[in-house]
C-alpha cells in the first residue's frame, strides 16, 4: 500500500496514509481541527470515509472493580426483602396493638399442646370482631371463686354459650376448667399463631439476641465495604 490521501478535494494542506492494510476488525478515526474547520474521516478495511464529527459518539466508561458474585446479589435482596417484610408486619401490629384490636400473649403451660405449645406466641381479636363459638380458642380471665384474679388462660371451647358462660378445656387438659368464661371475662379470641418466637422475648434470650444481631449487622457492612 502507497500514500493515500484521507481528505477529499485538492487542499494545499492534506493528510497522507501510508501502511499496511488494517485487519478486519480494526478501526480508524482522524479529526483535525483549524482555525477555520473541523474535519474527520473513519478509515476501515473497507475504505477511507469522510464523516461529520457530529457522527462521533463516545464510548461508554469501562465499568471499575469487580462485579459483585450473583448468590451475594440474591443474599442481600432476600435479606432486605425479610428486614422490609419484618418492619413492616410489626408496624401493622403495632398500630393495631395501640387501637386494642389486636392483642400478643406468650404462651407458658402446655395446656393447649400440640395445637398451641409452651413459647408460642397467640394473637387474639376482642369478640366484638370476631365471637367466640364452639371449637373457638378464647383467651380469658381466670378467677378464683371469691372473684379475684390469677392469671389469662388460653383454652378451647366445648360448649356452652357467652350468656350463660363457655365450658372451655385445654387440649391437653382431662377435664374442663372449673369457670365458664363470660363476655366480661373473654379478653380475646384467638386468630393467629406464632411459633416458638415467644422463647426468644424472654430477658435472657434478649440479651443474647441483640448482641448477635448487632454482630451480624457489623459482618453484612464489611462485606458491602469490601465489595
Amino acid at each position: 500500500m502507497g500514500y493515500l490521501p484521507i481528505f477529499s478535494g485538492d487542499t494545499e494542506s492534506q493528510i497522507w496514509l501510508e501502511g499496511s492494510p488494517l485487519k478486519k476488525d480494526s478501526n480508524i478515526i482522524i479529526t483535525v481541527t483549524s482555525a477555520g474547520e473541523e474535519r474527520s474521516v473513519f478509515i476501515s478495511n473497507q475504505g477511507v470515509k469522510e464523516i461529520m464529527a457530529a457522527q462521533l459518539v463516545d464510548a461508554a466508561p469501562e465499568v471499575q472493580g469487580v462485579a459483585v458474585k450473583p448468590k451475594n446479589i440474591g443474599l442481600k435482596k432476600a435479606m432486605s426483602f425479610a428486614g422490609y417484610t419484618v418492619a413492616i408486619i410489626l408496624m401493622i401490629f403495632s398500630g393495631f396493638s395501640f387501637t386494642g384490636n389486636v392483642k400478643a400473649r406468650i404462651v407458658l403451660t402446655g395446656s393447649m399442646a400440640p395445637a398451641i405449645n409452651t413459647g408460642d406466641v397467640i394473637v387474639t381479636v376482642p369478640i366484638t370482631t370476631k365471637a367466640p363459638k364452639v371449637d373457638d380458642v378464647i383467651a380469658y380471665q381466670a378467677k378464683r371463686f371469691n372473684g379475684d384474679n390469677v392469671a389469662v388462660f388460653s383454652h378451647r371451647i366445648i360448649g356452652g354459650d357467652i350468656e350463660n358462660g363457655f365450658i372451655v378445656k385445654g387440649d391437653a387438659n382431662k377435664s374442663p376448667d372449673p369457670q365458664k368464661p363470660k363476655s366480661d371475662d373473654i379478653l380475646g379470641v384467638v386468630f393467629f399463631v406464632i411459633p416458638f418466637i415467644g422463647h426468644l422475648l424472654t430477658p435472657k434470650a434478649l440479651f443474647l439476641l441483640i448482641p448477635c444481631a448487632f454482630g451480624l449487622w457489623l459482618i453484612m457492612d464489611a462485606m458491602k465495604n469490601v465489595e
